[in-house]
């Protein structure tokens, strides 16, 4: 029973990669699509690998996924897998559901959110302090920093380039936009690839196929990092129109800075602070940075109100769905 259901969490788990590949696509090349920098197709075919290469440079947020949300330690590994199994239905739920309305929700917090739901529903014992250090305090933090790194960065490249000719400066912003969309690209198979990776090895640990001092196993690694590429290869055009052009009509110039602050936003966090920090966030947060240069009234807020409603939402949502799973499965599977 134990080899199925590691079998099922293993295949869910890859499918939730895949899910988050094609939810998230978005985040990384959205810009570059919505100002012409590169083509649908070749942006796809950027962030694929880049998403790739970006799942195999650390573990760090693995790690963190795994030992820091919910105690499986003090359960059977029976349960434990029945809880990894219910949280990524939730996940994966919550996210088919944003995807389909176009909102840019987070992964990273669906999953979380999934974690907390069905360990609840389990009895298990919640990490509420490591919970708060490494995701709400992020999920707080990191778009006000996008926000304002950007809003920053913005005024200053408008003034570096305040007398340069403005179709010399158009054109090579759109150059420099392949550079950043590939950078924003890693950061997010860095940062999104490594929750998989850390559900995977988490039940490899409650049944003692793998080891805490070993570390990830690189078969996992791959996985993750190929079910992501493959996902980001899909594409997510529903979520690409919302960030590329309904929050506002991004020029070069803005959709380069944008990028570009997401991707130190989320280095930062995967290699210094090694929190799952929100793709989604930082880089919805950056657009709306740049495009507050123009002026205040140039963003659209009322389709930010309705992306921010679903951030709020996004941990209770996936949550609940997961804790619903538990009480339907838990007397069939225990």
């Amino acid at each position: 029973m134990e080899l199925a259901l590691v079998v099922v969490v293993v295949a869910l788990a890859l499918s939730f990669d895949y899910t988050n590949g094609f939810h998230d696509a978005a985040n990384a090349i959205a810009t570059s699509v919505s100002t012409r920098a590169l083509t649908p197709r070749a942006a796809l075919i950027m962030a694929a690998v880049m998403n790739f290469a970006g799942a195999l440079l650390g573990t760090e947020v693995a790690e963190t996924i795994a030992k820091s949300i919910v105690d499986l330690q003090d359960v059977s590994s029976h349960q434990a897998l029945i809880v990894v199994l219910c949280a990524l239905v939730g996940a994966i739920v919550w996210n088919l559901i944003t995807w389909w309305f176009g909102l840019p929700s987070s992964s990273t917090h669906a999953l979380i959110g999934g974690l907390v739901g069905a360990g609840l529903a389990g009895g298990l014992a919640v990490y509420w302090s490591a919970i708060v250090d490494k995701v709400v305090l992020p999920m707080v933090i990191s778009p006000v920093v996008g926000f304002s790194f950007a809003f920053i960065v913005m005024v200053g490249v408008l003034w570096i380039f305040r007398s340069a000719s403005p179709t010399r400066t158009t054109r090579r912003f759109r150059l420099a936009q392949t550079a950043s969309a590939a950078a924003m690209a890693l950061g997010h198979g860095l940062q999104d690839a490594q929750k998989t990776m850390g559900v995977i090895y988490m039940a490899l640990l409650t049944v003692g196929w793998a080891s805490a001092d070993g570390g990830i196993p690189i078969w996992v690694k791959l996985a993750a990092a190929s079910a992501i590429s493959l996902g980001t290869y899909s594409g997510g055009w529903r979520i690409m129109r919302t960030l590329g052009r309904r929050i506002i009509e991004l020029d070069p110039a803005r959709g380069f800075v944008a990028e570009s602050v997401s991707a130190v936003v989320l280095y930062v966090n995967a290699f210094v602070l090694h929190a799952p920090v929100s793709t989604t966030h930082t880089i919805t947060s950056a657009i709306m940075g740049v495009g507050a240069t123009k002026r205040l009234s140039a963003v659209r807020w009322g389709v930010a109100k309705n992306i921010a409603y679903a951030w709020v939402l996004t941990i209770p949502a996936a949550a609940s769905v997961a804790a619903l799973v538990y009480w339907v499965l838990s007397p069939i599977l225990l």
